[in-house]
């Protein structure tokens, strides 16, 4: 059996190694996101991520097409904050309030 380590801090470990991850598909993904240049454009991607049991981040995939559905009340309380902060970084950055 595998001992889970219980010293790995979330924000300087783990976060940053999703981060890391995200960073690096996207990356690789970089030419093939919208080839016709044109402006103003965006794409909202679902990366699903999974701890092992020694605390190891895998990317298992991602979805260009993302569940936005509030199944839970965990997700009733993060969608609607992702959605909103979605909006502030594309749109609100064109049409200002």
């Amino acid at each position: 059996m595998t001992k889970v380590s219980p010293h790995k801090n979330f924000q300087t470990q783990i976060l940053q190694n999703i981060k890391l991850k995200a960073a690096i598909t996207m990356e690789a993904a970089r030419g093939l996101l919208n080839p016709k240049m044109r402006p103003n454009c965006f794409e909202l991607f679902g990366f699903d991520f999974m701890l092992d049991s020694d605390l190891n981040c895998w990317l298992i995939e991602v979805n260009t097409n993302p569940c936005l559905e509030e199944s839970s009340p965990l997700l009733g309380s993060l969608l609607p904050r992702m959605i909103d902060d979605l909006f502030k970084l594309t749109i609100d950055k064109i049409y200002p309030p």
